[in-house]
């Protein structure tokens, strides 16, 4: 195991391989609608690169209101880090399953941090042979004694727990509703993605306590099927809301045909009954298509970015991508721009990275930022050119 290297800040301009002089066309196609495809040439990217800190496997961050942000690493730490300063660690973090692509997931603030001092943090716990994703909330406090979690407790569960390492999915964001949504993935397992009377595979909504709102599409039903606010997932891996309240989800599909996709209340997206991907044994799965009785995606890949993150930028530093998604992909190792407009996708910009990118963020200054995926992951600031 290597020694926690985010103790060590770091701060050097990067060379970028996506100078101009490489203006090759990348083949990754995408989707306005289900069915259409479409290249999108690699352009000189209008913003500068930095290094300025190192994390060891590092999974997601979230931004205080103050610009120090929250950094999980998926062996099971916790790390509060300001820029130009060593990271401290965060001591109360819950025992994790680290194992394939389980550990420590996914970091956010409740929307009433500045008073509640609550963060929530998802992880793949286990159970004797099997496992499965938890969300759970503690305070942040902050004394002479250091940072620590006080009052961990488990909000949520996924149901039921499976063998395996894989699909955990474990993102989770909160609405202007004030809701708390989690993506939960079906855990290579196929069918629980169309099974409602469990939640894997699925988008959930809950109160901020866990409970199930009155108002779920599924609430009538009771049970896990209440938390259930759209189906048919494969491994949802983003979860942001754009200005107008509107849900975006970005999950990897089976072999290709990783999806961008606008959720609402009870939608079904098909997996593993459609896909614009095939098995990796290389057994079909139709495609999306008009009249299936599955809501297709607003952009898909072929051949697969694999992303593995999603914001919705909001911020004032890069105006002209406000409004837009955001992408960290994983096998592609690339940067990726969706402009939104309204309820629509269009593929916009494909920056290529050098590494496999886990986490996109905004900080409260506007400023974008990359964490790389792995034992040495860099964290990378995005500043607008000139």
């Amino acid at each position: 195991m290597l020694a926690p290297a985010a103790s060590l800040p770091k701060r050097t301009r990067l060379p970028l391989r996506l100078a101009a002089g490489l203006a090759i066309l990348f083949a990754t196609a995408c989707g306005t609608g289900a069915g259409a495809q479409g290249n999108a040439a690699m352009a000189e990217p209008p913003f500068a690169l930095t290094q300025v800190a190192v994390f060891n496997e590092p999974w997601a961050m979230a931004f205080l209101p103050d610009g120090r942000a929250l950094v999980t690493e998926k062996a099971g730490r916790l790390k509060l880090w300001r820029e130009g300063e060593a990271a401290v660690d965060v001591s109360g973090t819950p025992a994790v399953s680290f194992a394939g692509q389980g550990g420590l997931g996914d970091v956010v603030l409740h929307p009433d941090f500045a008073n509640s001092r609550l963060v929530y943090l998802s992880w793949a716990e286990a159970e004797g042979d099997v496992k499965g994703a938890v969300v759970g909330r503690a305070k942040l406090i902050e004394g002479r004694s250091g940072v620590r979690l006080e009052g961990l407790t488990i909000i949520w569960r996924q149901s039921p727990k499976v063998p395996g390492n894989g699909h955990f999915g474990h993102r989770i964001a909160f609405g202007p509703d004030g809701k708390l949504y989690i993506s939960s993935g079906e855990r290579q397992k196929f069918d629980p993605a169309q099974d409602l009377s469990m939640n894997l595979g699925k988008v959930v909504r809950l109160n901020d306590d866990g409970s199930v709102p009155a108002d779920n599409p599924m609430a009538i039903k009771g049970g896990v099927t209440a938390q259930i606010y759209a189906y048919g997932i494969r491994n949802p891996l983003g979860l942001a809301f754009d200005a107008q309240g509107r849900l975006w989800e970005v999950e990897m599909g089976p072999r290709h045909g990783d999806e961008l996709n606008l959720v609402t209340p009870g939608a079904n997206f098909g997996y593993p009954l459609a896909s614009n991907g095939t098995h990796y044994d290389g057994r079909d799965i139709p495609d999306h298509a008009p009249g299936d009785g599955f809501v297709a995606p607003k952009v898909f890949w072929v051949p697969a970015i694999s992303p593995g993150s999603l914001m919705v930028y909001r911020g004032a530093a890069f105006p002209n991508w406000k409004g837009d998604a955001f992408i960290g992909a994983l096998g592609g190792k690339a940067l990726v721009r969706v402009d939104l407009d309204g309820d629509q996708a269009t593929k916009a910009d494909h920056w290529p990275m050098d590494n496999r990118i886990r986490e996109v963020d905004q900080s409260p200054d506007g400023h974008i930022w990359l964490l790389e995926d792995g034992a040495n992951g860099r964290l990378l600031k995005l500043s607008p050119k000139g």
